[in-house]
């Protein structure tokens, strides 16, 4: 641990989070040591922690596609699996590109396409009032713009048939799988960051359908879903007349639908 917290036991608090159930006790002891600023302000971390806060809520961080992202407190912690949809994201996004990250929650996707292509101008969209907040601070890593609103309707009309890459990580859990969701995202996330409707594709097939009228003509449209539910949702991407192809990755254990005006 830190230097200026040698006065606190090290083998206590790994104890207290490997009671709380923490599986990674020894790591995220170090990492709140790094983090904490005082002895008193890790004590702190610690009783959140193991009081059953998230990890990064408890940090206030998250580290995603190689960069360090703000996590605010009821805003949803980016998942590991999104970085297979930032990769591909990152083919797709020319330099001087225009991005639109939908449902940007911290706005990490956003950010870490413009951290590996730069520069590129990126907008990022939420509905919820918490994540804006946050992506506000993260967009000032690449210099981007934070809409609060629904989808599209947020964005400027001047975006249309201009942008590059719309990467969305919209809610996709169906309504009545909520309840299997890990405590932590149940207590400590946004319902509308999780709840993608009655089969969770609601907002996903939203997302697809508006985006031929926001899609430069060479762009492309990726949207982070499931396995089981990624025919589902290249059939929404060819009804709105674009090309789908379906890509998956068993290291992340992750599944991105890709829509273009032509072949990808």
């Amino acid at each position: 641990m830190a230097e200026q917290f040698t006065s606190i036991d090290e083998s206590d608090i790994v104890d207290r989070l490997r009671d709380a159930g923490c599986v990674f006790a020894e790591e995220e002891a170090q990492l709140l040591a790094a983090t904490a600023r005082t002895p008193t302000d890790l004590a702190r971390m610690v009783d959140r922690r193991v009081a059953g806060l998230p990890l990064e809520h408890v940090l206030g961080w998250a580290s995603f596609g190689g960069v360090r992202i703000i996590v605010e407190e009821g805003v949803f912690i980016p998942r590991r699996r999104s970085e297979f949809l930032v990769q591909q994201a990152i083919i797709s996004t020319p330099a001087d590109g225009v991005v639109v990250d939908l449902c940007c929650g911290s706005g990490a996707c956003g950010v870490a396409i413009a951290h590996a292509v730069s520069p590129v101008t990126l907008h990022a969209v939420d509905i919820d009032p918490m994540a804006i907040a946050c992506v506000r601070t993260n967009l000032e890593l690449v210099d981007g713009t934070a809409y609060q609103g629904d989808l599209y309707a947020a964005l400027p009309q001047s975006l249309k048939g201009c942008v590059d890459v719309v990467v969305a990580s919209a809610p996709y859990v169906p309504t009545d799988q909520i309840k299997f969701l890990p405590l932590e995202a149940r207590l400590y996330e946004s319902p509308t960051a999780l709840d993608g409707g009655s089969d969770g594709l609601d907002v996903v097939r939203r997302v697809v359908a508006g985006a031929p009228r926001w899609l430069a003509p060479t762009g492309h449209i990726l949207v982070e879903t499931s396995e089981r539910q990624a025919d589902e949702t290249a059939v929404a991407v060819t009804e709105c007349g674009l090309v789908a192809t379906v890509i998956q990755s068993r290291d992340f254990e992750a599944t991105v639908v890709i829509g273009a005006r032509g072949a990808t």
